[in-house]
């Protein structure tokens, strides 16, 4: 099928009206403010995100705060508990001097209690 000149001269009058409807050929300045209408929509929309964002790290932060007191806390603890084995050693330390005490005076009196006994046996039995 070939077309013949009044129909190439038909589609080329017509053609910008049928781009128009189909909204594939709209004129420079149409296009230009649908143009700039995105652009401020997605600047709004990029402004939003930021705010989202700052927001979010903001949260982030004060949830980082509240780990660092608990890590304070725990150090507490574990200085309470560190004083505490501290003490109970000094208890040990303590219980040990008397038992090595208590061992020297037995050990002596053992000694002192053998050495009459001897004594004594001896000069009983002439």
């Amino acid at each position: 099928m070939t077309l013949t000149q009044d129909d190439i001269d038909f589609i080329k009058t017509n053609m910008a009206d049928w781009l128009v409807e189909q909204s594939l050929g709209k004129p420079a300045a149409v296009y230009e403010i649908e143009l700039r209408e995105r652009m401020v929509r997605v600047e709004e929309e990029l402004k939003h995100q930021r705010e989202l964002m700052r927001q979010g790290f903001a949260q982030v932060e004060k949830r980082f705060e509240q780990v660092d007191k608990r890590f304070e806390q725990v150090d507490k603890r574990l200085e309470q508990v560190d004083k505490r084995f501290e003490s109970v050693q000094q208890d040990i330390r303590e219980l040990q001097r008397r038992m090595d005490r208590f061992m020297v005076w037995s050990f002596g009196s053992t000694v002192a209690v053998g050495g009459l006994v001897v004594i004594l046996v001896k000069f009983w039995n002439p």
